[in-house]
């Protein structure tokens, strides 16, 4: 009787997969960014989209391109954000995000301090930057996040946790689940951002970003109802992620093949 050789295909096959995991995971070590990196790319990212989104609204006073166009010039200028040095950092370039992702665990807390401080600059040198260019040509006041005396507190504070939601929702769907189209992700985030110009924009300003309005609040110097925009996109963002966490699902570690056997007379 002939002997039988068998050859287990599918252990093969993993064997290859974990070589080549290991060695993606090795370049992939090798050009980790750092701490500092990534603060940097935080800061610039930020500075970026603050300075065209209240550049927007400072141009909107002269030559009045209303709260679409301010939609669209923002929405666009966190794609283009994104796309710059969002994969240094994973482009936050929000507070409400960098706090909403680091309660489900997908940034180290140790971060959260740093990437808050450096948004938080970005936002007030924007807004700084756009002062001195314009001297006194447009009240840099009008780039203030603020709502009228027939929106209560409350009203205002629930505009702005829904926005955010929308925006968080859409950040963790496109850009954290292994399932989205990541190279899609900005352009979803930017339109998320967007279309909650247009819906909230008249009402509150739409800020979605506690850096957004602590910019300009530090530069002008009126912090007036700036809590709003501070506890209302923190509850929004946390809330989404939370979320979120029960809609992923969990990503398999290797995929399951199935064993071949081969025999050889």
């Amino acid at each position: 009787m002939a002997d039988s050789l068998s050859v287990n295909v599918g252990s093969l096959h993993n064997l290859e997969l974990d070589a080549k995991q290991a060695k993606t995971t090795t370049n992939e070590a090798k050009h980790f960014a750092s701490s500092i990196q990534k603060a940097i790319a935080e800061f610039v990212g930020t500075y970026v989209l603050i300075f065209v989104g209240c550049g927007a609204a400072l141009v909107n006073e002269r030559f009045p391109i209303t709260v679409v166009g301010i939609a669209i010039v923002s929405g666009l200028a966190l794609t283009v954000a994104i796309y710059s040095v969002g994969h240094v950092s994973g482009g936050h370039f929000n507070p409400a995000v960098t706090i909403a992702l680091a309660a489900v665990q997908k940034i180290q807390f140790k971060l959260v301090p740093v990437y808050v401080v450096c948004q938080i600059m970005g936002g007030t040198l924007a807004t700084l930057t756009l002062k001195v260019l314009y001297h006194n040509k447009v009240d840099i006041g009008v780039t203030l996040t603020q709502y009228s005396n027939s929106t209560s507190d409350l009203e205002a504070l629930l505009w702005e946790s829904i926005i955010t939601f929308i925006l968080m929702l859409t950040i963790c769907g496109v850009a954290t689940d292994h399932r989205g189209s990541k190279e899609l992700a900005g352009v979803a985030i930017g339109i998320s951002v967007l279309i909650n110009i247009i819906i909230a924009g008249p009402i509150t300003g739409a800020s979605m970003n506690p850096a957004r309005s602590l910019g300009p609040a530090i530069v002008s110097g009126n912090y007036k109802k700036i809590w709003v925009y501070i506890i209302g996109p923190t509850i929004g963002a946390v809330f989404a992620s939370v979320l979120y966490t029960f809609l992923r699902v969990t990503k398999p570690t290797q995929q399951e093949l199935p064993y071949i056997t081969c025999e050889i007379p």
